[in-house]
């Protein structure tokens, strides 16, 4: 089939001068919105076809130099009846032939399934022939978005209110101790199928919020114990607070700063009934300004302690 001149730059919305990967985004922007397994409307296809034409030219570099040399004579000499791209497969459906779709690396069932969802690999590609009664239909595309929790909500679980992008609203059920990173599915939640088939899946991939206390490693959690010089120094019992409420924490006598104290259960729950440890590192603090009477009994010790620091293990 003959292919008439068109402004394959203008086709494809770039400058004359549009880099490679200008090209590029710009082809994967317009194949996403007219393929006519997504886009129904009048035109669609013929748009598509359009727009793969221009990208197979532009997105080499010998055929792009040609045609900013010749324009509309820049097939002459070459026989391009059976070159990627031009041709329209006998028995389809107005379909696109040998045109190559390329998004990402590259591979058209890459560009297909960001589509359509992970099933429309195991499917015939668009345009190719299809004698079902229905025509062509194929699972909706999985979709993914972040879901930003804090420290508390990922420990505590439970139900909440969320608003996508596209306007709508649902409800997620949180597992206890979802993990940063973790995803959670929502069954058919994604982008919608085409013909009969189903929509994909939602993935919400968590986030977790940086805390201002703990920090987090795996189902474990660490934080400071700022402690004063004689607690450090005798000993004592100070309370702590923890993710799910407040703990009694014995620090031992002649502790340092460095010195790390467990608490076994206080840390993330695992959703199975167990969870992992609390640990905090003592941190001794010593007062900015001292009254009279601190810095006497601060001055008596210095004179009667034999206790030296640099030596100290």
């Amino acid at each position: 089939m003959a292919v008439a001149f068109q402004d394959y730059y203008e086709t494809l919305g770039v400058p004359r001068d549009a880099s490679a990967e200008d090209i590029r985004r710009a082809y994967r922007q317009l194949a996403r919105k007219n393929h006519p397994d997504v886009n129904k409307e009048p035109g669609a296809e013929d748009r598509f076809k359009q727009i793969s034409e221009a990208y197979e030219v532009l997105r080499d570099e010998d055929k792009r130099a040609r045609y900013d040399r010749l324009g509309a004579n820049w097939r002459v000499g070459e026989d391009v009846s059976g070159t990627s791209g031009f041709g329209t497969a006998s028995g389809t459906n107005g379909g696109f032939g040998d045109v190559r779709v390329e998004f990402g690396d590259g591979n058209f069932s890459d560009f297909f399934e960001e589509l359509f969802g992970r099933r429309a690999r195991r499917g015939p590609p668009a345009g190719w022939a299809d004698t079902s009664a229905n025509g062509f239909a194929t699972r909706g595309a999985d979709q993914e978005a972040v879901l930003e929790l804090t420290l508390e909500e990922a420990a505590s679980g439970g139900k909440r209110r969320i608003s996508l992008g596209d306007g709508r609203d649902l409800t997620v059920e949180i597992p206890a101790g979802v993990r940063d990173g973790q995803r959670i599915r929502l069954s058919r939640q994604g982008g919608a199928g085409a013909g009969d088939s189903g929509a994909g899946d939602l993935y919400l991939r968590v986030r977790l919020k940086p805390h201002r206390r703990f920090r987090v490693r795996g189902r474990d959690l660490y934080a400071d114990l700022p402690v004063a010089p004689w607690e450090g120094a005798l000993g004592a019992e100070v309370r702590l607070d923890t993710l799910t409420g407040r703990a009694q924490v014995r620090v031992p006598a002649g502790s340092s700063t460095g010195r790390r104290l467990r608490l076994r259960g206080e840390g993330l729950p695992d959703g199975k009934g167990s969870a992992g440890d609390l640990y905090v590192s003592v941190a001794v603090h010593v007062p900015k300004r001292l009254s009279n009477d601190e810095r006497e009994l601060f001055e008596r010790l210095a004179k009667v302690s034999k206790f030296d620091a640099r030596r100290a293990r």
